[in-house]
């Protein structure tokens, strides 16, 4: 989706936080082979945003993909994200809407409010006495995806179409 918006873009920074382990990144690191990109993977703590941003430019980024950790969910991190995306002109694909919210310009990810309201269905079941060990694991079904229109405009991108139609919600 980053690739359909910023369809010009050929190397990619990728955040990681050094305590989450590889978080896919043999997945991304596939897709963006099969899409022609480069990746420059950073290992980039909370503390750390500046100085990634700054490696980032010396490895001739062209966006940036978030990768999700709860160590940049922090409101201060994302806005620190998101204003230093748009300062270095940056794309930035995150995977949770409160990055969009700020700034970032898209974000593709499980809907967390799906997957809370399925967890009632364990809490149930584990009050009534069932095993937490017997029940089992799920993987989120629901995905949703945002896109920052303000954020699109000042990168001087235009939403493509697709996108669009398959937008949850374009925030302005």
């Amino acid at each position: 989706m980053l690739k359909e918006t910023a369809p010009s873009i050929t190397r990619v920074a990728v955040f990681t936080n050094p305590t989450m382990g590889p978080q896919g990144l043999p997945e991304t690191a596939a897709a963006a082979r099969a899409l022609g990109l480069k990746l420059q993977v950073l290992t980039v703590t909370a503390a750390q945003i500046d100085t990634g941003f700054a490696e980032a430019k010396r490895g001739q980024a062209q966006a940036l993909l978030v990768v999700p950790t709860p160590f940049y969910n922090l409101p201060e991190v994302r806005q620190r994200i998101g204003k230093l995306a748009l300062q270095h002109r940056l794309p930035t694909m995150c995977e949770e809407v409160s990055y969009v919210r700020d700034e970032c310009l898209l974000s593709y990810g499980p809907d967390f409010a799906a997957m809370w309201r399925r967890s009632a269905v364990f809490v149930d079941k584990i009050l009534k006495g069932a095993k937490p060990a017997d029940l089992p694991v799920e993987q989120p079904i629901q995905f949703d995806l945002f896109v920052n229109a303000a954020t699109t405009k000042a990168l001087g991108l235009t939403i493509p179409p697709l996108i669009l139609a398959r937008a949850d919600e374009v925030i302005e």
